[in-house]
């Protein structure tokens, strides 16, 4: 805190008109696991300090790793010359500071900290974890050769403080614990080499679920033996919750402010429209406490909202900074979607549930390999690998694309299910969707 103070004096003094400070650390502590035996032990610690310059009506941001106040502060006064280097822009800004979050003080009010348990993980832990949750030694399939298997068990404690000339002090601490397996096979009868890949993450050393990643992994790379294209044609689709984040991803960007100013969105004059299923809804939950991806307030200070994104298929909210609000001549908000969740249409039911009632011919899509979209249009194109549903057996697909555009494709929407998984910081159930165009 008094090393951020400082240099929002130290820039005052070197002539801005207002500035912004984020001091940031982080440390990591990792074991890499290789065929079951030990492949590196990392420990990183980073900390740098960011600071956002507004002089003489001109704008520049600039970081260093310097913490020390004897460089801090001719790397100030050598930044406040640069900006008056710059072309003036008038719609450059602090926010407002009836904006700002004033909630989150001591950092820990996401109840994203674990302190008891990050005092719990020492070095000899992390080996001795990630050796125990290898595959590699307890493989056992006559039909099958494990090639490799890599994993990674690593432990996260970040801190973040804001400082801006308006009066915005805002903290936020949090741990993250995380594992991740990925495994090759072999088929022993054709040769064909398939991978699989699981993890767990939470901010709570208690809740990580590291032991079955392995298993799963497995099993989810066996799930893939044998699969080749189906036909070219029109296909219900369910899309997993791993994948999910690929489909909203799009749909959070094109109501971002800066594909908006640069009418550059597919979603562009979209505010208040119904353009989607009834079955589409699209929250921005940060301030639930505990959940992975909590958060107080954004880049700039601004406080959260929970709120809808999108309310039974009608777009609801842009996400504006204060730059962009400007430069648009609208209120602004906060400048991102910090914890999309998608509501379910039928609580308590897995897609291995719809999997089990599912007609015949429907798709499953386990993973994507590759492809694009387009945010000006919403025209995309994505290679899947899945599974399809034939004589009431679900067998192996791969090398298929699905094509089509956003505004279709969730306008489509049959059912969302109840599986979102706590360890991602987006909530995204998996979805399922009527005809969608694929080609094998």
């Amino acid at each position: 805190m008094a090393l951020a103070e400082k240099a929002l004096v130290m820039a005052r003094e070197a002539g801005a008109s207002a500035c912004r400070v984020t001091l940031s650390k982080s440390v990591l502590d990792l074991a890499g696991t290789l065929d079951g035996a030990l492949d590196k032990v990392t420990h990183c610690l980073d900390r740098s300090l960011s600071i956002v310059l507004f002089v003489d009506g001109r704008y520049g941001s600039f970081s260093t790793n310097k913490l020390d106040e004897q460089d801090l502060r001719p790397f100030i006064g050598k930044a406040v010359q640069t900006v008056r280097l710059l072309t003036e822009d008038p719609h450059r800004s602090l926010p407002a500071p009836d904006r700002i979050a004033r909630d989150s003080v001591r950092g820990d009010e996401t109840k994203c900290w674990d302190p008891e348990g990050y005092a719990a993980v020492s070095a000899d832990w992390l080996v001795e974890t990630a050796l125990a949750d290898a595959v590699t030694g307890h493989f056992e399939d006559p039909g099958f050769t494990l090639v490799s298997e890599e994993g990674e068990l690593s432990v996260t404690v970040s801190e973040s403080l804001l400082l801006d000339s308006n009066g915005a002090r805002c903290r936020c601490k949090d741990t993250l614990f995380e594992y991740g397996v990925e495994v090759t096979l072999q088929d022993n009868a054709t040769g064909e080499k398939i991978s699989g890949y699981w993890w767990d993450s939470s901010p709570w050393l208690a809740r990580l679920d590291h032991a079955c990643c392995g298993a799963i992994a497995v099993k989810r790379a066996l799930a893939a033996a044998g699969a080749s294209p189906a036909p070219t044609g029109r296909y219900t689709m369910a899309v997993s919750t791993e994948c999910m984040g690929k489909l909203v991803t799009p749909l959070t960007s094109a109501l971002g402010g800066f594909a908006l100013q640069q009418r550059n969105s597919f979603l562009e004059e979209s505010l208040g429209k119904k353009l989607f299923s009834e079955k589409l809804t699209l929250l921005d939950e940060p301030r639930v406490p505990g959940v992975n991806g909590a958060r107080l307030y954004d880049s700039e200070g601004v406080a959260t909202v929970n709120g809808p994104i999108i309310g039974s298929g009608t777009v609801r909210t842009y996400f504006i900074n204060t730059y962009i609000a400007s430069k648009m001549g609208v209120a602004p908000t906060v400048e991102d979607a910090m914890r999309p969740v998608l509501v379910p249409t039928r609580p308590g039911v897995t897609l291995e549930d719809w999997a089990s009632e599912a007609p015949e011919g429907a798709i499953i899509v386990d993973g994507f390999n590759g492809g694009n979209h387009n945010g000006a249009t919403g025209d995309f194109s994505y290679g899947i690998e899945g599974r399809i549903r034939r004589g009431g057996k679900w067998l192996p697909v791969k090398e298929m694309l699905i094509t089509g555009n956003f505004l279709q494709l969730w306008a489509s929407v049959a059912d969302v299910l109840d599986d979102a998984r706590p360890c991602s910081p987006k909530s995204l159930p998996s979805v399922v969707f009527e005809n969608v165009d694929f080609s094998g």
